[in-house]
């Protein structure tokens, strides 16, 4: 994979990953208490964040996962403020949910590309 494949890859699975929470939260918006939308997101957005990093995300050293984890957790951040908090003016965003989504956007990639690389030669 070229290096371009690379970013046009975590372009795509950052983005593809936070527009799949993006809908989940519009339609628990109807279902579920606001305050507590982010903890029914998490485990449907924490499965597919793994399915990704284990069936689609294939890097050549263990650093790139930290890579990652800080390319999905920028995109995130991102996109959450311009599409949840400028667009609804979401003022009260900012929750212990959120933050939990933000530290698993970083670590679930660095845990998986651990998980990849034990026992190998760095």
């Amino acid at each position: 994979m070229t290096k371009k494949q690379i970013i046009l890859n975590n372009i795509f699975w950052g983005f593809i990953l936070w527009l799949f929470g993006y809908i989940l939260g519009i339609v628990f918006f109807a279902f579920v208490p606001k305050d507590q939308i982010g903890f029914y997101i998490l485990p449907f957005g924490t499965a597919l964040t793994l399915w990704v990093l284990l069936k689609k995300i294939k890097r050549e050293e263990f650093l790139c996962y930290i890579g990652v984890g800080m390319f999905w957790t920028l995109i995130a951040v991102i996109l959450d403020y311009l599409f949840i908090v400028k667009l609804f003016k979401s003022a009260d965003y900012y929750k212990p949910d959120v933050y939990l989504y933000y530290a698993l956007t970083f670590v679930l990639p660095i845990l998986v590309g651990w998980y990849k690389f034990k026992g190998k030669k760095v």
